[in-house]
């Protein structure tokens, strides 16, 4: 076994342990004005979401928690990531629905693709969180647990 085989076996064991060890579970809400904004239900609504939130910060919540199945350890998370949003027209941000579908995303935002566009600013400790997943702080976690990715 060369040098390459042994660490994507490593690779492929450590995956494997993860998962049957532990559980990762997420979840975002963008927060308007104190209105909590889930998934749109539709178009109309994702279009009427943006239309709000144009040339507002709104805070995007993402709740991280990891489970240890072997010792019902539950490690949790709440990470904040503040985004002022552009001033767009409705044409502009009706080219981004069509285009991104953001509809099963929190204030219609899929950040990781086109919707970074309708940002002039992303603050947070941990921006990966506007993708759904706050990686760094579950990287904190599983090393408090005694897992090291690197």
């Amino acid at each position: 076994m060369n040098s390459e085989e042994l660490e994507l076996s490593l690779r492929s064991e450590f995956d494997a342990h993860l998962k049957k060890v532990f559980a990762d579970m997420q979840k975002q809400v963008a927060d308007f004005q104190g209105t909590a904004l889930g998934k749109p239900r539709d178009a109309s609504d994702a279009l009427e979401q943006l239309r709000a939130m144009q040339g507002r910060t709104i805070v995007f919540h993402t709740g991280l928690a990891l489970l240890d199945a072997r010792s019902g350890r539950c490690r949790r998370a709440l990470v904040d990531v503040a985004s002022t949003f552009r001033q767009l027209g409705d044409a502009a941000l009706e080219a981004y629905l069509e285009r991104d579908q953001p509809y099963d995303c929190a204030g219609s935002v899929k950040v990781e693709t086109l919707g970074i566009a309708l940002f002039t600013r992303v603050a947070s400790d941990d921006p990966t969180a506007l993708i759904g997943l706050p990686l760094i702080r579950l990287t904190d976690m599983l090393i408090a647990e005694g897992i090291h990715p690197l």
